[in-house]
């Protein structure tokens, strides 16, 4: 079981999603929660460290917790505290720290051509189903 945290980062209806360096999965912003670590400073901490911003705990607000098969650790579990996370108007993400890339994806559209991690796409139905 991996215990970590997950930014839902939404504009224009499309979601944030990335991709860490040598792997194949999109997925939201977020990562591991260090030993001790609350989620939302683990939260904080990911979503500067992966696309430079740091947000003020008043943007965040919890989502719950989804568990789902890990897309990049092979017999894991992910145990996710997810987050909707609000980006300061005008800026702009870029990857950064382990990240190789980063795409906004419109879950409405069928052809979406990047591989999407199972927690990811949990969330993203959620949200445009109004549950997140």
């Amino acid at each position: 079981m991996l215990h970590i945290v997950a930014a839902v980062i939404v504009r224009d209806g499309r979601f944030l999603l990335v991709r860490k360096r040598g792997t194949t999965a999109f997925m939201q912003v977020g990562g591991k929660i260090e030993p001790g670590e609350e989620p939302l400073a683990a939260l904080l901490r990911e979503v500067a460290e992966e696309i430079g911003v740091d947000v003020a705990p008043e943007v965040v607000r919890p989502l719950g917790r989804r568990s789902a098969v890990a897309a990049n650790e092979p017999d894991h579990v992910v145990d996710a505290h997810a987050f909707a996370v609000e980006l300061p108007a005008g800026f702009e993400p870029r990857p950064q720290a382990e990240l190789e890339d980063l795409v906004w994806v419109d879950p409405a559209d069928p052809a979406t051509p990047y591989p999407v991690a199972p927690l990811s796409l949990e969330l993203m139905a959620a949200v445009v189903a109004g549950r997140g």
